[in-house]
Order: structure tokens, then C-alpha cells, then sequence
């Protein structure tokens, strides 16, 4: 009898296991987003309670990502060196049980702190979601499959909002209930993450081939092979030397810089989004953050059917363009009528949140296996300095100079991206993943 042809660990179909593997990944990336998501609504609705000045507010919406700045940048060469199975299996857990202690807070002190924590926490996910799903990921399903990360990430970023808006009808704490609700679905995601096997190429990486096909041949088929690290193992390696060395140093860059300029107006716009809208004497400014909400959700899919379709780079620096084109337009919105503001807001929020699939696909084909969590946390945590910052500042901004220097600021943000992006982003569709860091 014919033995089976050895099938490459990239090139194999579509199965169960990476379905799974997608779905544990996929309801991470959810609470990741419903989690940063509850803020918003939660400012407006506590700000008497817990006494919230102009000052404050940037601090509570900042502070989560200040938390994930930590956490990216910890987790990166932490589960490059140890492994991603560890994180990935348990700070779902973890998770859940901080987001619940929010709905006990009495001041803005311990708000903030839990923030803090959190964010701490979602950025471990941020970078070993979107690392170990890439490795699990055959070649031919790899865009579209991690693509619906970013549907995942802004389908619980609006369903926060949502939720938060049915909410805040019901009682005058509803803002506890908001936060506390961001528990359940990390809880869900808890016995499924438990069940899924380290990453074979991390294993062999590290030299542990052995082990790395025995866990294709469980999970994957008897037939299936997995490149061999060509430098060996590389534990020990200094990650952020490699990171910043002549073969990489371009690639790291491109990475914050195409990150940190996506999210300072993703989240500075997305966060007080409610606020800005009014400031533009919207009168509905709760129905403009529904439909900006909205926009996000459908960018996102939108970006899930043309990631395979156009090339990496063209997408990249064509999302910029688009979007800093809807935010100077915007800038001049005391010109046009209420319903012209709000779907200006909603290009801006559809195109960006369509751009976000490149986070998923296109930050971790920049790096190889021994560096992608290292490299990917660097940009994390690059990426959340600024949007922090600029969370911060936003409601200073607006509350000093008004929201069109606001606006204008996060159109500047997104150009300078386009310019950095033009010159030195590499295109990487159809890439192979390899084994190698050297």
C-alpha cells in the first residue's frame, strides 16, 4: 500500500483544529474589544458619581491603554523565549475576574487602577492572539482567517456600545453593570483555550522537533511536516538587538510607526466619539455613536473580503490616505449639514476599521517565528504610547482649542503614517512562515 505524500505544515486544507484554534483566538480578540469598548459610555454616565473632571476623563480613557503599553511589551519576549501556550491558556481567566471587580469601585483612584490592569492583560492577548493563530494558520486561509480578527476585535468594541446604550436606560448604575458585563465573555473563552497544544514552529525553533511533530501529527495529520529551524535554537538570543538589527531594524520601524499612527486616532476619535459629534452641534450625538459603532463593524468585514484581493502595501497606504482625507474634511464640518458630519464619521470609522485587518495579517508576516511575539509586542507597545497620549490630551484638546484642531491633529497622525509606510513597507502576501530568526 502507497504510503501518503508528506503534506508541508503550510500547505495543509482547512480542518477542525484550525477552526477551533481560530475560535479561541477570535472570542480573545472579542473581549479585547468589548473590554476597551465599555469606557466611552461609562465616562459620560459616571462622571458625577465619581467626580470626573476634564482630567480624569483622559486618565480613565487612557488608562487601559497605558496597561496594555505593559503588557505588549512584556508578553512579546516572554512567550518568544517560553512559549505561547502559558499566556494564551490563562489570561482569559485572569480577565474575567479583574473586569468583574470594576462593578465594586468608589472612586476614580480604584477605576483607573483596575484600568490599568486590564489593559495590562489585553495586551498579553493582543500578541499572543494574533501570534499563535498566525502559526496555527495554513498559507492559503491565512489573510482571510486573520482577518476575522479584527471583525472579532470591532464586533466587541461596538457591541459594548450597544450594550452600554441598552444599559444606561435601565438604572443610574448602569455604568457598573457596563463594566461588569465585560467578564462573561472571557469567562466563555476559558475551557476552550485550555485544550489547544503549543505552536509547532515555536517548538521547533527551539530546537524541540521532536515535539513540534508529534503535536502536528495529533492535531494536525500523520502526513504533515514542518520546516527545521535553520540557525537552530535561539532561546537565548537578545530579541531586542535582533529586532533592531541591520536585517530588521526596517521592519520593526514600519511596524510602530504603522501601528502607533492607526490607533492614536482609532481610539482618541472612537473613545469620546459621543462627545465630538455633540461638540459638532450634532443633536443626536448618542445616534452618531451607534452609527459610527456600526461603521467600525462594517469596515471590518469589508477589509475581511479585500485583504487576499489587493496587495499589503497598497491597502496600507490607501487606508491612510482615505481616512485623513474624511478627518480634514471634517474639519470644516460647522459647513455642512448634521447628516454630512455623522457619514463623514462613518467613512473615517469604516475605512480605519477596515485598515485594522492589517494588524492581524500584515504586522505578524513582518517578523519570523523566533521574533513575530517580540515584535509584535514592541509595535503594541509602541502603538499605545501614543494612544494613550493622545486619549489623554483629546478632551483637553477639544475642551481648549476645540474639535476641529482635534480632528486635524489625527488627520496629520495618519499622514505621517501614509509617508512612513510609502517608503519602507515591505509587501508580504504569499509569504511562507518560517522557523529561522538569523
Amino acid at each position: 500500500m502507497a504510503s501518503r505524500a508528506i503534506v508541508a505544515f503550510d500547505d495543509v486544507p482547512l480542518q477542525s483544529f484550525h477552526l477551533r484554534a481560530a475560535v479561541a483566538s477570535l472570542g480573545g480578540v472579542f473581549c479585547d474589544g468589548f473590554g476597551l469598548g465599555t469606557i466611552g459610555l461609562v465616562l459620560e454616565l459616571s462622571a458625577s458619581t465619581l467626580q470626573l473632571d476634564s482630567r480624569w476623563l483622559g486618565l480613565l480613557g487612557g488608562g487601559a491603554l497605558f496597561g496594555l503599553f505593559f503588557g505588549a511589551l512584556v508578553t512579546g519576549p516572554f512567550i518568544d523565549r517560553f512559549g505561547r501556550r502559558p499566556v494564551f491558556a490563562g489570561n482569559m481567566l485572569l480577565l474575567s475576574i479583574v473586569s468583574g471587580l470594576q462593578y465594586f469601585v468608589t472612586s476614580h483612584g480604584q477605576l483607573l487602577m483596575l484600568r490599568v490592569a486590564i489593559g495590562f492583560l489585553l495586551g498579553t492577548d493582543y500578541v499572543v492572539s494574533k501570534t499563535l493563530l498566525t502559526e496555527f494558520t495554513p498559507l492559503a486561509y491565512r489573510g482571510r482567517l486573520m482577518s476575522t480578527l479584527s471583525v472579532a476585535w470591532a464586533g466587541g468594541y461596538a457591541c459594548a456600545y450597544f450594550v452600554g446604550y441598552v444599559l444606561s436606560s435601565l438604572h443610574t448604575d448602569a455604568w457598573r453593570w457596563m463594566l461588569a458585563t465585560s467578564a462573561l465573555p472571557c469567562l466563555l473563552m476559558v475551557p476552550l483555550r485550555l485544550t489547544l497544544p503549543e505552536s509547532p514552529l515555536w517548538l521547533a525553533t527551539m530546537g524541540r522537533y521532536a515535539q513540534a511533530m508529534r503535536t502536528v501529527h495529533r492535531f494536525v495529520g500523520p502526513n504533515v511536516e514542518i520546516p527545521v529551524a535553520r540557525s537552530g535554537a535561539n532561546g537565548d538570543r537578545p530579541r531586542w538587538a535582533t529586532l533592531f538589527s541591520t536585517r530588521w531594524r526596517r521592519r520593526s520601524i514600519v511596524a510602530c510607526v504603522f501601528f502607533t499612527t492607526q490607533t492614536i486616532p482609532y481610539f482618541a476619535v472612537g473613545t469620546f466619539v459621543a462627545r465630538i459629534i455633540k461638540s459638532l452641534h450634532v443633536q443626536s450625538n448618542v445616534a452618531g455613536g451607534i452609527l459610527y459603532n456600526a461603521s467600525l463593524l462594517a469596515g471590518a468585514i469589508v477589509g475581511l473580503i479585500v485583504i487576499d484581493r489587493i496587495s499589503r502595501r497598497a491597502f496600507l497606504v490607501g487606508s491612510y490616505t482615505l481616512s485623513a482625507s474624511a478627518l480634514l474634511l471634517l474639519t470644516v464640518a460647522n459647513t455642512y449639514r448634521p447628516i454630512v458630519t455623522i457619514a463623514l464619521f462613518a467613512v473615517f470609522a469604516a475605512v480605519l476599521s477596515a485598515a485594522s485587518n492589517l494588524v492581524y495579517v500584515y504586522l505578524p508576516e513582518l517578523f519570523p517565528t523566533g521574533l513575530r511575539g517580540s515584535g509584535i509586542g514592541l509595535a503594541i507597545a509602541s502603538s499605545r504610547i501614543g494612544s494613550a497620549v493622545s486619549t489623554f490630551l483629546l478632551p483637553i484638546v477639544m475642551t481648549n482649542w476645540g474639535a476641529h484642531v482635534a480632528l486635524a491633529s489625527c488627520a496629520a497622525v495618519l499622514l505621517a503614517g501614509a509617508a512612513v509606510c510609502y517608503g519602507w513597507a515591505p509587501e508580504t502576501r504569499g509569504l511562507r512562515l518560517d522557523v529561522d530568526t538569523a
